[in-house]
């Protein structure tokens, strides 16, 4: 088997083949009529007028045949069949054709329309031009291109030659164009606010950082997608707001989390998490709906029916249920000791009571199939939420609870002035003894919040709620996840 380097050689021949008949191997541009999906969806009546037809694709498929050659081509939107005759077209052009041609090569074909005998839809070529000499040959048939690293760092190519590949990437941008459409139907705005920040902040996450040399400071990249921003906008007097972009957190990989992936957040004023449940219930079901034709998932071990009605989940009263302890009263040493005797892992550096617990949930949370809402959150888990109306201990804070993994968060948001300051420094309390993931103390967010911000509920979502919908481990569904370059 010739290596790549001789196949490539062997095309740079044919390139300067190409280039000595007098053809440009990389025109700018291309005269096709039609794109092959509307050849498909009037090939009725392209065929009866004998109109011809220009049109223009990568080279998937070739067979040739002495003065026949067959071939199909893809444009993206769909894929056809070419005939090539020798005794119907230019004969020095045919020949050109099958000494210069390979697959994966783009090419322009123009001819008219037939059925084969075997009742094939084709273009009876009558002239040809190249559009691109590909220097590479495709792989082999998927059969050819297994390396799950090989695939996603050539992930053009695995999009290219895997149908299941592309059907995700299209499905992926229906999937926030659902989310889009929904909220703006229902008058939210939508905005940008920075990537690069002073003080981080609207989650429990370690930052990148950086240097901004034109200022000469460190700065960081969001972890939020403009959580303390869109507040700042509720303040402003702009009542509905959402942004979809990119967030980055410099922290570990699995099949749920990566370090950069894209993320929803909306902010409501004059609603509550009661609100806001009733909104996000209409949200999973449109976008499930929109991106995937059902409202029925099957997610790993769980069936899961988007459609039923959406329970709710204690925070409390389910880890007592499912592990014993009851976490208003039991001690950081009870709570560590029932994690080692339950063979639960975690990291010990930062280790402190909250995060205890919340490893201790997610023991628990991995047990419940959904749909539903986790409520209840102690408000030293959740620094930003307003606390509970009957119990000040809790806050109004409610995530769906879907296959066993939390997607997404919410919750009436903190708009005391005083109290979000003093949360802001336990928090900080909390980074100073070494949480790296302890939020920062932002002080002119609590600036913006003593000009007074209306009852606001605000939510996020991640791709990860694409991704469990597909059944797919996270990084599978990005278009182009990071990797590690080869060494």
């Amino acid at each position: 088997m010739a290596s790549l380097e001789e196949l490539r050689l062997v095309r740079l021949e044919k390139l300067e083949k190409l280039k000595k008949a007098g053809l440009d191997p990389y025109p700018a541009a291309s005269a096709r009529t039609h794109t092959i999906k509307e050849v498909r969806g009037d090939f009725d009546a392209l065929e009866s007028s004998n109109e011809s037809v220009i049109i223009a694709g990568r080279v998937m498929a070739l067979r040739g045949q002495g003065a026949l050659h067959f071939f199909n081509i893809f444009d993206g939107t769909d894929s056809f069949q070419g005939l090539l005759k020798r005794d119907e077209m230019d004969a020095e052009h045919f020949d050109l054709f099958s000494s210069t041609i390979d697959i994966g090569d783009f090419i322009e074909i123009t001819g008219t329309l037939f059925t084969t005998k075997r009742g094939e839809p084709t273009v009876a070529v009558r002239g040809w031009k190249i559009l691109t000499k590909s220097l590479l040959p495709l792989p082999d048939g998927w059969s050819g291109f297994k390396d799950t690293e090989e695939r996603l760092r050539k992930r053009y190519l695995d999009i290219l030659m895997n149908s299941e590949v592309r059907e995700m990437v299209e499905q992926k941008s229906r999937f926030w164009s659902a989310v889009r459409s929904f909220l703006v139907k229902r008058d939210f705005l939508e905005v940008e606010t920075p990537i690069l920040e002073v003080t981080t902040g609207g989650a429990d996450a370690e930052p990148f950082k950086t240097h901004h040399n034109a200022l000469d400071m460190d700065i960081y990249l969001r972890i939020s997608c403009g959580e303390l921003w869109q507040k700042r906008l509720m303040v402003s007097g702009i009542p509905k707001t959402f942004e979809i972009g990119r967030i980055f957190r410099n922290e570990g990989m699995s099949a749920e989390h990566l370090q950069d992936y894209t993320q929803m957040e909306f902010y409501w004023a004059y609603a509550d998490y009661e609100d806001g449940m009733e909104l996000v219930t209409e949200l999973y079901r449109h976008i499930a709906k929109e991106a995937f034709g059902t409202q029925k998932f099957t997610i790993g071990e769980f069936d899961v029916d988007l459609g039923v009605e959406w329970k709710r989940y204690d925070y409390r009263d389910t880890i007592e249920d499912k592990t014993g302890v009851d976490i208003s009263t039991a001690t950081f040493e009870e709570i560590e000791k029932k994690l080692q005797d339950l063979n639960i892992d975690y990291a010990r550096d930062g280790f402190n009571k909250n995060r205890a617990i919340d490893t201790l949930w997610k023991y628990c949370r991995k047990q419940i199939t959904g749909p539903g809402f986790l409520i209840g959150l102690p408000a030293e888990l959740a620094p930003l939420a307003k606390r509970d109306t009957t119990n000040e201990n809790i806050t109004q804070h409610f995530q769906p609870i879907i296959a066993g993994s939390e997607l997404g968060r919410g919750y009436s948001e903190l708009n005391d002035p005083l109290d979000q300051r003093a949360r802001f420094e336990e928090q900080q309390a909390m980074r100073d003894a070494g949480d790296p993931e302890a939020q920062m103390a932002d002080l002119e967010f609590v600036e913006a919040l003593e000009h007074g911000m209306p009852p606001t509920c605000g939510y996020g979502m991640s791709e990860r709620v694409f991704a469990f919908l597909s059944n797919k481990p996270v990084r599978d569904t990005q278009i182009f996840p990071l990797v590690k370059p080869k060494e």
